[in-house]
């Protein structure tokens, strides 16, 4: 007669086997904080816009982006500064970020808003994001090319990269004019 006896690795292995892999969404700064990181003591007016066809499929063109844009979360500052949230795909799932755009274009600041991905997080890095801070939508933008990839988070990086640049081309395209007026 054979008896069963347990292993300790086993039961361990089966364990991980069922129990489900969950993502945590992880919030690290609101749209408040993040205004008040950026730009400080400033008032920032919702400046909403509509996105045309037009203007979505030059975006996607320039930045491979097929998830379409949202011109509800963007805000102007009385000096020409803005702050535009977006949201493109980690790997699975949604990332949602801002960017801060100084009046003469270039990039102020970015800030993870929230990340749900399991992997990836590391784009969260200041020392990630400050690769950005003075980028124009003159500037190539490009994983590997101006913008270092991270090991590990290499969908993340791109995306993240690609909507910085989605972003820079929607204030040429659409946002520009308003500054200076």
């Amino acid at each position: 007669m054979m008896y069963w006896q347990p292993s300790l690795l086993g039961i361990a292995g089966l364990a991980m086997m069922v129990h489900p892999i969950v993502a945590q969404a992880r919030i690290y700064v609101s749209v408040e904080q993040v205004q008040q990181l950026l730009f400080q003591n400033q008032r920032l007016t919702k400046h909403p816009i509509i996105v045309t066809n037009d203007l979505q499929e030059k975006m996607r063109v320039a930045s491979s982006i097929r998830y379409p844009f949202v011109g509800e979360r963007i805000w102007r500052g009385p000096d020409g500064s803005w702050l535009i949230i977006d949201e493109v795909v980690g790997k699975h799932e949604m990332i949602t970020y801002a960017v801060g755009i100084a009046p003469n274009g270039s990039v102020k600041g970015i800030e993870i808003l929230e990340y749900v991905e399991s992997y990836g997080y590391e784009v969260a890095d200041s020392q990630w994001r400050q690769q950005f801070i003075g980028k124009t939508a003159n500037d190539p933008i490009k994983l590997n090319r101006d913008i270092q990839n991270i090991s590990g988070a290499t969908l993340s990086s791109k995306h993240l990269t690609d909507g910085v640049k989605r972003v820079l081309i929607l204030y040429e395209l659409a946002l520009k004019e308003a500054s200076r007026k």
